[in-house]
């Protein structure tokens, strides 16, 4: 990916969000890395992150190591709770800034990383290929969620190819493998609502693979929404849209309808800016351009993650934990814009693109640095 382009950082965070665990604590560190997409822009910039394997943990190149300033101490003012109060949709009690939250309630920086990140809700991410469990963890998130009567947000990162090799390389080792274990996904949706965003970066940068690997992920893709729609039919499922400073609105939606993503049988839309920096507002006009080279048909919407991107992406191209970034609007189903569905966060604000710390794990110096 580019500058512009999404990042998958660190298939433990991708895009960065918490993530359902097999048995307690590791299998599933499913968040986003690196990916890469020549763009109009400079270097790269992130947009997703897988689990914490080693193919899909990988060590950024040293080159695009950022600097690190002193901290300094967290300010009186707090924002109040209100704006902090999610409509709807649901915070997985196990993440890395709840774990942080539980151990360092002296840690001068806990008030601000507190309310501002660990009381709203994030994504759970999972991105390990094994098909054996991955029903039940499904299951232990909807399940949670439904009882509470809040939506969760589901993130299936397991697509063969993942990242074209990048720092998020990784998934099921071929399109059956892949094909079975979205059955398998599907059978743990039950019958609330939920939001599934479907595959971070595997329509925005499917350039890497040949003209026939394009194809046939994208009918992979196609079917995947099918069946999670047909498991669940208030599933609400969402393909990659890249977001506004990678590709053009009218290449993305082209590709997107190959994937399946006009299908009223297996899309409800398109999601942006997954671990990206882009405007809101930016991401709103993009999204409805992509919106409109679909056939503009009624139902369809968009999602935009908008966990890092207030003060928008940095101007020299820089992906990596950039310095100066803030969170942005608070996840919400309800946004007041035409066609936009809901603002999330997908990746979880404070998880490393991988210079902050090891990709996909939690650093309370940028989480900090972001909510202050």
């Amino acid at each position: 990916m580019v500058a512009v382009a999404s990042v998958v950082a660190s298939v433990g965070t991708a895009a960065g969000v918490m993530s359902a665990f097999d048995d307690g604590r590791a299998t599933d560190r499913a968040r986003p890395a690196v990916t890469r997409r020549a763009v109009a822009q400079p270097p790269p910039v992130p947009s997703s992150t897988p689990a914490e394997t080693p193919e899909t943990s990988p060590t950024p190149s040293p080159t695009r190591a950022a600097s690190t300033a002193p901290r300094p101490t967290p300010s009186p003012s707090r924002r109040p709770r209100t704006e902090v109060a999610p409509v709807g949709l649901y915070r997985h009690p196990d993440s890395q800034v709840l774990d942080w939250i539980a151990t360092h309630p002296d840690d001068p920086r806990w008030a601000v990383i507190e309310s501002r990140i660990a009381d709203r809700p994030a994504a759970v991410w999972f991105a390990d290929p094994s098909p054996s469990t991955i029903t039940a963890r499904v299951r232990a998130v909807t399940s949670a969620a439904a009882a509470e009567g809040r939506v969760p947000v589901l993130v299936p990162c397991t697509v063969p190819d993942r990242d074209c090799g990048g720092a998020s390389r990784g998934g099921a080792p071929d399109l059956a493998a892949y094909d079975a274990w979205i059955d398998a996904f599907a059978a743990g949706l039950g019958s609330g609502e939920v939001v599934v965003i479907l595959e971070p970066d595997s329509v925005a940068q499917s350039d890497c693979l040949t003209e026939g690997q394009q194809a046939d992920r994208f009918t992979s893709l196609a079917r995947a929404g099918r069946v999670l729609k047909a498991a669940d039919r208030r599933a609400r499922v969402y393909y990659d849209g890249g977001h506004s400073g990678w590709n053009p609105a009218t290449e993305q939606a082209s590709l997107l309808e190959r994937a399946g993503a006009g299908s009223p049988q297996g899309s409800d839309g398109i999601f942006t800016n997954v671990s990206n920096f882009q405007r809101t507002g930016d991401e709103i006009a993009y999204a409805r351009q992509v919106l409109a080279g679909l056939g503009g048909r009624a139902g369809l919407g968009a999602v935009i993650d908008t966990s890092r991107n207030r003060n928008g992406a940095p101007v020299d191209g820089q992906w990596c934990d950039p310095a100066g970034r803030r969170i942005g609007q608070a996840p919400t189903l309800r946004t007041g814009q035409a066609r936009i569905d809901a603002y999330l966060w997908v990746k979880l604000p404070g998880e490393s693109d991988g210079c902050k710390g090891t990709p996909g794990t939690f650093s309370p110096s940028y989480a900090y640095d972001l909510a202050r």
